[in-house]
């Protein structure tokens, strides 16, 4: 098996600037393991993401991923596989798995960008 088969593409907000900041920080960290990944800007690219079957909408509130089986996963499941493809990230992954702990993160996380999209003015939601 090739790199190639072992790649996952990300989509993620490319008008987040620190979506972009994590990006390269685990890019760098994915690529020193060898497990590149290749990242899709979801800007403007909603027909694509319906294509894929991927909500547009949902993308921009939670992280979506394809896994090397061609799985479209989001949220803290993206998030789990992500972590783990990287040996130094494991614990993190581990952590954010247990059952006890999943629900309060995720809540979390989905205010933090709620949050963020609205001070960014791309809040659309009730």
């Amino acid at each position: 098996m090739d790199s190639k088969d072992n790649n996952i593409t990300v989509y993620f907000d490319g008008s987040c600037p620190s979506c972009i900041k994590d990006m390269h920080a685990y890019d760098k960290l994915s690529s020193e393991a060898g497990k590149p990944v290749t990242w899709v800007d979801i800007t403007g690219r909603d027909d694509h993401l319906r294509r894929i079957g991927i909500d547009p909408v949902r993308a921009l509130l939670e992280l979506h991923i394809k896994d090397q089986n061609q799985n479209v996963l989001s949220e803290m499941d993206a998030y789990i596989v992500l972590l783990n493809r990287v040996p130094r990230l494991r614990p993190l992954a581990w952590l954010i798995s247990r059952p006890a702990l999943r629900p309060l993160l995720a809540k979390l996380y989905h205010w933090m960008v709620e949050s963020r999209l609205k001070r960014q003015g791309r809040w659309n939601q009730k």
